[in-house]
């Protein structure tokens, strides 16, 4: 069965991103399709069977089709009589806040162009969206919502109840002596822990190598951290998916990048795998020399 949504709603209250977060979540999004063509789409959508390459699919329909929405009403009795179950999201904002929006990024209003100055054009688009409202199964309301409250949001109504697959993460090891990765979120220092680096038979290997795993699991230190860190990323990251995070980068660094950061970038990425989460590793210096 296809999950059909039709979004639709003033322009400037949010729209492309709502679109944008459901291309994440999986759907196959088409903006601003013709509505005399919603449903031969949808056709198309459901004789796909169970290829899964149009089950989630989202379609943008805004003022740009024009003013008259008796189209898109046709088109969504088609779908009932199809059989071809929908949902409406209705996106709005405040005169306000889209107005800011507008002289804040100096797009221009679709109505603008008719000769209607921005506030007349705001309301305007108010009333002819009004019935398209009433028949809305879901109203997001974005005048305070931030990019990733509304991400959020969206994935509150459309996700498929696994939260963890709403947010990618990638763990990276370092070298202090190379710098702190630009795009790092979280950033730990495990310096403090004991340097293979000066026992000579474990300088030349990595913390890939079981004889370096081993050095480091054997101290209380790296034992103690590593529960610390799992218990606060057992908070952090259920509350960063509440937020809306889309990636998250963790940083983990040593002197050079080769032995400790690498052991525990390791352990970390397993952890997390192992509470269900999407996760990389990357080992940035491990290499070097």
């Amino acid at each position: 069965m296809t999950d059909f949504i039709i979004v639709s709603g003033l322009s400037g209250a949010g729209k492309s991103s709502i679109a944008s977060f459901l291309e994440d979540l999986g759907f196959y999004c088409v903006d601003n399709l013709p509505v005399s063509l919603i449903s031969s789409f949808a056709g198309l959508c459901m004789a796909g069977g169970d290829s899964g390459n149009y089950d989630r699919v989202a379609l943008v329909t805004d003022i740009r089709g024009g003013q008259s929405f008796d189209g898109l009403f046709h088109a969504l009795q088609d779908l009932e009589t199809m059989e071809c179950e929908y949902k409406i999201l209705f996106v709005e904002s405040s005169n306000s806040a889209i107005i800011n929006r507008y002289k804040e990024t100096r797009h221009t209003h679709p109505l603008t162009r008719q000769g209607y100055s921005l506030e007349a054009a705001v309301e305007k688009e108010r009333q002819a969206l009004a019935p398209v409202r009433q028949r809305a199964t879901h109203i997001i309301d974005t005048t305070a919502l931030s990019n990733a409250k509304l991400r959020g949001e969206i994935l509150r109504l459309f996700g498929d109840g696994s939260s963890t697959e709403a947010m990618s993460i990638s763990v990276i090891s370092f070298g202090f002596k190379y710098g702190i990765p630009i795009e790092a979120d979280l950033v730990f220092d495990v310096r403090f822990l004991p340097n293979p680096y000066y026992i000579p038979s474990l300088k030349e290997k990595s913390g890939l190598d079981e004889p370096v795993r081993s050095f480091l699991s054997g101290y209380h230190q790296t034992q103690e951290f590593l529960a610390h860190l799992e218990a606060l990323l057992s908070f952090l990251l259920p509350q960063y998916v509440t937020e809306g995070k889309a990636a998250l980068v963790i940083a983990i660094g040593c002197t050079g990048g080769r032995h400790r950061s690498v052991v525990i970038t390791r352990a970390v990425t397993d952890f997390i795998r192992q509470k269900g989460y999407r996760a990389s590793e990357n080992h940035r210096d491990m290499t070097r020399g």
